[in-house]
């Protein structure tokens, strides 16, 4: 039986233009659905895992729409609660060459963030659980999400349940002061913690020592330091930080690295043309879940969700659809991107 992977968050309806064009010179936009914790159920099922999605959606044919989608790519929503005003939308702009990428949000008073802490039975959403993943996002959108965050959070420890977390620190969403008061009550929950190079900063005032991620210096010892305070501090089993040198909107370099609370362990570097990189630590964090939940040494680990990332650069829109056969053959070396016959 395969394993099982809950996560709960908000899923919301992305609207871009075509290609590179400006948010000012649309006249018609793409229409996706995405959502941090969805993603990462979207690229676990994709791996053969059974992913379960929970939020709450409006009970109208835009929810529908998410929902569908959602089922389309394998995720298990039965757990799903209808109700509520409306679903988040979301606009983004792509960059290009030196002007950067652009996000605005519409999601005030969506469905799950008026929705109430205890509507969710979590006893009975982690019947058969193996594991619970959520992101800073969640508990950012209310007081309500941020309280049954740690239900959820206190349940899975009760059950035995391994718990994930991507600080995905949001500024337009809450402030450092607020997020790092809320974090802090959530995080000792936390096995497994996974960050960027600024979240560990915003969130907890902990920063790596000697990088600059714009001219793309970045100091490896800084961020073993982040990953050692951040189990010293919390309690956490295992820390891992995605490590981006940002050269242009359309050129990064790319790699992880991954900390036991003994040994720190390091992916190859990748060089990557992005394509669209929403949703690139999402599926990075999808990889490391599977990974982890797989019995994957921590190497081996760290390899596969920094290829599994390096992927989800070259696709559209927030969901890695990649397999694990297009994982494992990248992590093991073949990355020329030559036409596979």
């Amino acid at each position: 039986m395969a394993k099982r992977v809950v996560t709960f968050g908000e899923i919301m309806m992305r609207l871009n233009p075509e290609g590179y064009l400006r948010l000012v010179q649309a006249d018609k936009y793409e229409v996706s659905y995405a959502g941090g914790e969805a993603n990462v159920a979207v690229s676990l099922a994709n791996y053969g895992l059974d992913a379960a999605f929970v939020s709450k959606l409006p009970a109208h044919e835009i929810g529908d729409c998410a929902v569908r989608e959602l089922r389309r790519n394998g995720v298990d929503t039965s757990l799903l609660l209808r109700g509520g005003p409306r679903l988040g939308v979301y606009f983004i702009e792509k960059g290009a060459s030196q002007r950067a990428s652009k996000v605005i949000y519409d999601r005030a008073g969506s469905s799950v963030a008026l929705a109430k802490a205890g509507e969710y039975d979590w006893d009975k959403i982690f019947s058969n659980a193996n594991w619970f993943h959520w992101t800073g996002i969640t508990p950012a959108l209310s007081d309500d999400c941020a309280e049954a965050c740690f239900n959820a959070c206190k349940t899975a420890q009760q059950r035995g349940i391994t718990v994930s977390c991507d600080l995905n620190y949001r500024k337009k969403l809450w402030s450092r002061e607020k997020a790092g008061e809320v974090m802090t009550k959530l995080m000792p929950y936390v096995d497994v913690c996974i960050a960027n190079e600024e979240d560990a900063k915003d969130v907890f005032g902990i920063a790596s020592v000697g990088t600059d991620i714009e001219s793309g210096k970045l100091n490896r010892e800084g961020y073993i330091d982040v990953a050692r305070q951040i189990c010293d501090r919390f309690g956490c089993k295992k820390v891992a930080i995605t490590l981006r040198s940002s050269i242009s909107a359309n050129y990064n370099e790319w790699a992880g690295m991954l900390y036991d609370g003994k040994e720190t362990f390091f992916s190859k570097t990748y060089r990557i043309h992005i394509v669209d990189r929403v949703g690139g630590g999402d599926s990075f964090g999808g990889g490391l879940i599977y990974s982890l939940i797989s019995g994957y040494d921590c190497q081996k680990a760290i390899d596969f969700a920094v290829a599994a990332s390096c992927l989800k650069h070259s696709i559209e829109h927030d969901f890695n659809l990649v397999s694990c056969a297009e994982v494992e053959a990248l992590a093991d070396g073949s990355g020329s991107g030559r036409v596979q016959r």
